[in-house]
């Protein structure tokens, strides 16, 4: 375990180190990452969070008054949650311990809090890189300490803090949501790393048009930190003076991997917009989710079962097609598999996007569950009630049940609830139109001969 001097060190202005375990200010060697070499050593330096580094903002404020208590940075990888960090450290003058929540334990957040708690005079800025990764036993081992101001945490999460940080923690700090860098954002960058000679590639001499680097950006999704490592990369294969092409480009075109966390953020949110889409009646907006989730290696069977739910639940009966269509994707899932079953999904995808749409099978449900729900629940009526056997036939069950067969468009002059409801309101859109005016004949048929039933007695 490392002893106090190791897990506090001297805050000076340099860059911090990068890499795990506790860590304080001070020169970034050359041996390290591109990425690490350029973080940001003030908030101005920090690429496109303008929300957060304007000078007139919450966060500005609280840095430069150093009268912030703990903070939760939110936001997708290579974004500038680290960077934050690290400016705020380097500030603030504070002593500074990083801790990675995969690799660190209780014995060490145990041994980082007492040391803290030794220095009572000297603010302690404790960083948690991947917040998310500590279970909830973890998380209230720092609430004392956070309460007391012993320690003023500063954690990074790629998770949503409202499912993965624990309320009385999240309820102690100030949550900044960090959004996914734009392109120009991250080539302005890149263009800084290849001029730096410094801490950038200045030293390569290697040069690039601007189309090229916003290209690069593009490939790698607003993560600055991947646009960079792909640089170095690049760079190191070229010689000294050489002009970065696109052809350089078309190796890390052909493995991009797209930002997709499967049972996580991206996951809810691609499902939400391609249900939304769908919903919308809008075919390519829900085709381009559809592909997302498919690049992004999302279970197939997922997105076919929420198919089969938006044909019933949002198409319902303008299309009668729609429900045996997301039933038949949902099947070819299962016995095609990837990559043929894409075909499948897309097939129902733009059916159910393009089809009527209708709710009105979804009104009636909750209509008739909240009627099971608020209301006394109705006996069946006795004309109603199977008569097998000699004791309902004895209790008189069927007696006065008439065929519906028997009357014009198999209308009977009988009701079917003992106090009658409407539940199911038909809409007027696709082929639901029809139906809508054949309930309403039938409704109309129903209680004219209720009526005359009832005049002859």
């Amino acid at each position: 375990m490392a002893d106090e001097a190791d897990l506090f060190g001297d805050a000076d202005p340099a860059p911090l180190s990068s890499g795990g375990g506790s860590s304080a200010p001070g020169a970034a060697p050359a041996r390290q990452p591109l990425a690490a070499r350029m973080r940001p050593r003030t908030l101005a330096e920090i690429a496109g969070q303008e929300h957060l580094t304007k000078a007139d903002g919450l966060l500005a404020r609280l840095i430069a008054a150093n009268r912030f208590g703990s903070l939760v940075f939110y936001g997708p990888p290579g974004c500038g949650k680290t960077s934050f960090a690290e400016v705020i450290a380097r500030t603030t003058g504070s002593r500074f311990v990083r801790v990675n929540a995969v690799m660190s334990n209780v014995g060490e957040l145990r041994e980082i809090l007492a040391a803290a708690r030794r220095r009572p005079s000297e603010p302690t800025l404790l960083f948690i890189d991947e917040l998310h990764r500590f279970n909830k036993s973890q998380q209230d081992l720092l609430l004392p300490d956070v309460e007391e101001g012993h320690v003023r945490l500063i954690g990074a999460t790629t998770h949503n803090p409202g499912f993965y940080v624990n309320p009385p923690l999240l309820s102690r700090s100030h949550l900044f949501r960090l959004e996914p860098l734009a392109p120009a954002a991250v080539a302005a960058v890149l263009r800084r790393a290849l001029a730096d000679t410094e801490r950038g590639l200045g030293a390569s001499a290697c040069t690039a048009d601007e189309a090229v680097l916003l290209d690069l950006a593009k490939l790698c999704d607003g993560d600055l930190r991947r646009a960079l490592h792909a640089r170095e990369v690049i760079v190191a294969g070229l010689p000294a003076g050489a002009s970065i092409t696109p052809a350089e480009l078309e190796v890390f075109a052909r493995e991009r991997r797209i930002r997709y966390d499967a049972d996580e953020d991206e996951h809810y949110d691609t499902i939400s917009a391609f249900i939304k889409s769908c919903r919308g009646s809008d075919p390519d907006a829900a085709l381009y989710w559809l592909a997302k989730m498919l690049a992004g290696g999302e279970d197939p069977r997922f997105i076919a079962r929420r198919l089969v739910i938006l044909a019933s639940e949002d198409v319902g009966l303008a299309d009668a097609l729609s429900l045996p269509l997301a039933v038949a994707a949902h099947q070819a899932a299962e016995l095609v598999g990837l990559p043929e079953a894409e075909y499948a999904l897309a097939h129902a995808t733009l059916h159910i996007a393009c089809a009527p749409k209708s709710n009105s099978v979804t009104l009636a449900l909750m209509a008739a569950k909240r009627a099971i729900a608020e209301q006394p629940v109705q006996a069946v009526p006795v004309h109603l009630r199977d008569k097998g056997g000699k004791a309902n036939k004895a209790l008189g069950h069927g007696k006065g049940y008439l065929y519906a067969h028997d009357f014009p468009e198999n209308i009977a002059p009988q009701s079917h609830l003992e106090k009658p409801l409407t539940l199911f309101e038909p809409k007027t859109a696709g082929i639901e139109a029809q139906l809508a005016e054949r309930l309403a004949r039938w409704r109309a048929m129903r209680a004219e001969a209720l009526r005359a039933k009832a005049r002859r007695g």
